[in-house]
């Protein structure tokens, strides 16, 4: 029997973060969850930022409880995060200022602006990056107008992963896949846009070199080494745009060609993995984006409003001393009449924290639909939406790629909550396969399996996760009550 190689895996969330321990051995994986915290925006005055250094933290205590369970033969540490936020450094390294939100009001009228500079097109078809207003692009394009100080004193610019990469080895990247969310980096190079950099007159020395999902960027530092007592651990930079490390772990077969994926949580994120990006007038159409994926592969997906909007229904309910679990607003949504209102989950109205179930019955209220005003209203309304848009993305997907699609491969946290994993079965017309939920930790884990040479490749991970991890079918229901809630859904979209 082979001994086991064990990676821990820190993956970070838009609202929360854990440390997870794999156990690779005879074919399989094991995860244990070693540490779990939240992650908490800080609003400062008018700013919404990243609250980084009690990240950094939790990442030094997941470490050191690893270390103290006896783990101490750990092979490699991963980082990955949400997509497009970053901290600025000067020249001695020092930060520049907390992390700001990508939620952050700073890119108000940013897209605008960079297309009367650079013209409309010029930057989703140079990066194929579909246009979201919290584009890295249009952040930085706000502290350019701004005359952002920090800007100016900048050196380097780091994503998140690469800042907690940074704060452990001290050396400095820009892994792929990071920042290929970007929208400053060349889709079909795969190097950052010259073009799109020096036509919004942002400082070009900032960018540091790309490197490739599996790379080695240091070793933990010797004082946190000492700090912790653990031993000086190889960093691996993963596939560290969560969704890329989530993808890594699809349990798709290299002969299962119509299949997409669906990585479910605060955000959706709808796609296949193609070998070049798509960059057509269909896909800026319907605002596909291309994304960076492991062994330099392109995700070509649709983002979607995922599960933020119920999220932030139920924190709403909890300031409310409503404080009700996600099993019991599901319960009342199974017991709420179906079809009764819809929601666009992509409306920007719902793109902001707030009171989010006025925020659905205003959308109604100026839709003419019957209004939600229960708890399982809201909650089916939303639910149903969402599954309704994924039919749109998955119709999309075809229609760009000339491609029928059968299967919708289901990842993420989002699949423990089975009534979606249904509607989405029943709303697309398609089987479900769900799992694993823990897909970004194991893709992460991955990777870094693959960097150390205990996996060999994409196709033998994705064995592993067959091997290792149970998954759920979900056949489609009630075909012509949907398609007929779809046509009314549409109306809704324009």
């Amino acid at each position: 029997m082979n001994k086991a190689v064990k990676v821990l895996a820190f993956d970070f969330g838009a609202s929360s973060g854990r440390a997870m321990l794999a156990s690779y051995e005879n074919g399989t994986i094991k995860l244990t969850e070693m540490h779990r915290f939240s992650n908490d925006p800080v609003k400062v005055g008018n700013t919404l930022y990243w609250d980084v250094l009690r990240l950094f933290y939790e990442i030094k205590q997941g470490i050191l409880k690893t270390v103290n369970a006896g783990h101490t033969d750990i092979a490699s540490v991963g980082i990955d995060t949400w997509g497009v936020d970053f901290a600025l450094f000067d020249d001695q390294g020092e930060m520049l200022g907390n992390p700001v939100h990508y939620r952050d009001a700073r890119t108000e009228h940013m897209i605008e602006r960079a297309g009367e500079i650079l013209g409309r097109e010029k930057i989703s078809s140079l990066t194929g990056i579909q246009t979201i207003f919290f584009n890295t692009v249009y952040q930085l394009l706000s502290l350019v107008k701004s005359g952002s100080p920090a800007l100016k004193a900048a050196d380097k610019l780091l994503f998140m992963p690469d800042v907690f990469n940074y704060f452990l080895t001290g050396e400095m990247t820009s892994e792929y896949t990071i920042a290929s969310t970007s929208a400053l980096l060349d889709a079909s190079k795969r190097t950052w846009s010259d073009e799109i950099i020096s036509g919004l007159s942002i400082p070009d020395k900032i960018f540091c070199d790309v490197v490739l999902p599996g790379t080695v960027v240091g070793h933990i530092s010797d004082d946190i080494c000492e700090e912790l007592a653990c031993p000086k651990i190889p960093v691996i930079a993963v596939a560290s745009h969560d969704t890329a490390s989530a993808v890594v772990s699809v349990p798709a077969k290299e002969t299962d060609g119509s299949f997409a994926y669906l990585s479910c949580g605060t955000w959706s994120l709808m796609g296949v993995e193609l070998d070049e990006p798509v960059i057509t007038e269909k896909s800026a159409r319907y605002n596909f984006t291309n994304e960076g994926g492991f062994g330099s592969k392109i995700r070509f997906i649709k983002n979607i409003m995922g599960l933020w909007i119920i999220q932030e229904c139920r924190r709403y309910w909890q300031s409310k001393s409503m404080d009700m679990s996600f099993d019991e607003m599901e319960n009342a949504a199974w017991a709420a009449t179906p079809f009764q209102s819809f929601i666009d989950p992509d409306d920007l109205l719902f793109a902001t924290p707030g009171n989010m179930p006025g925020k659905i019955r205003s959308y109604c209220e100026k839709t003419g639909q019957i209004v939600p005003h229960e708890v399982g209203e809201y909650i089916l309304c939303a639910a149903q939406s969402l599954a309704l848009k994924y039919r749109w993305a998955v119709e999309a997907l075809e229609d760009t790629l000339d491609k029928k699609i059968d299967v919708i491969n289901m990842i993420g946290g989002g699949i423990k909550d089975s009534m979606l994993c249904q509607f989405t079965a029943n709303a697309t017309g398609r089987t479900v396969i769900a799992g694993p939920v823990e897909a970004t930790a194991i893709g992460n884990a991955a990777v870094q399996l693959i960097s150390l040479g205990a996996v060999e490749g994409l196709s033998d991970a994705r064995q592993v996760v067959r091997n290792s991890f149970p998954m759920k079918v979900y056949q489609p229901r009630d075909n012509v009550t949907w398609d007929f809630a779809y046509d009314e859904f549409k109306k809704l979209l324009g």
